[in-house]
């Protein structure tokens, strides 16, 4: 399509930023790195980057969030478009932003340094640059509607996790208590864990047995209609 059929529209810059989440001593934790550039040079701002030429706003964030973690296909979905004319201090930018859950023991640590970087606790998260903390918290609000129906918290924990661990996940995302009993109850109606034979004895003696997530059966059951509710 020739580009003659647009020259009278006014060009502006097309961005995406990432709401990279992590859990960690029971609390999620949020990537930010400290901007290199001006405007707002210095500042608390989330990992981002503009789209690039023939590259689609998905595959941006994918590039991004695999830059940022080192980490290839991320779980990640779009949170939303930020098109406020005065967002960005330096131009007319909108961004697509997106979330991703990672699990804190896949992450090259070592990136942190190469971004000045760091995971940040939601509940101490700073003043950031532009829109970004209206960007988190409606990211935070998408996650809890998301994690009540679907099994996106997995993507938090490592492999091999303890009922305890999985309760402190989702009291994290729900930001609020829940009854142990009632909790796993619902996990063993559901039928989706696979428990182990190794335990977890750093928190106390006697130990938590380890479980997995059984995707496969998960993947199953959503076929035949299962719902998910958590």
């Amino acid at each position: 399509m020739s580009a003659a059929f647009y020259q009278n529209e006014v060009k502006f810059y097309v961005a995406v930023d990432c709401i990279i989440l992590g859990f960690n001593n029971k609390e999620l934790n949020v990537l930010l790195y400290k901007r290199k550039f001006e405007p707002l040079k210095g500042q608390w701002s989330l990992m981002g980057g503009f789209v690039k030429s023939g590259e689609s706003v998905n595959e941006a964030a994918s590039r991004v969030l695999t830059d940022c973690t080192g980490i290839d296909n991320l779980f990640m979905e779009q949170v939303g478009a930020y098109g406020d004319v005065t967002r960005d201090l330096g131009e007319r930018v909108i961004s697509i932003a997106y979330y991703s859950l990672v699990n804190l023991n896949d992450f090259n640590t070592e990136l942190l340094k190469e971004y000045n970087a760091s995971w940040t606790k939601i509940s101490d998260l700073p003043e950031l640059i532009f829109d970004h903390n209206q960007m988190v918290k409606d990211t935070l609000s998408r996650l809890k509607r998301k994690a009540a129906t679907r099994p996106v918290g997995f993507n938090l924990l490592p492999e091999k996790f303890t009922l305890p661990q999985l309760q402190n996940l989702y009291e994290a995302i729900y930001q609020t208590p829940l009854d142990k009993r009632n909790f796993r109850k619902k996990l063993n109606s559901m039928d989706i864990l696979e428990k182990l034979d190794e335990k977890d004895k750093k928190s106390s003696k006697r130990g938590a047995f380890y479980y997995m997530f059984n995707k496969e059966k998960y993947d199953k059951l959503l076929e035949d209609g299962f719902y998910f509710s958590l």
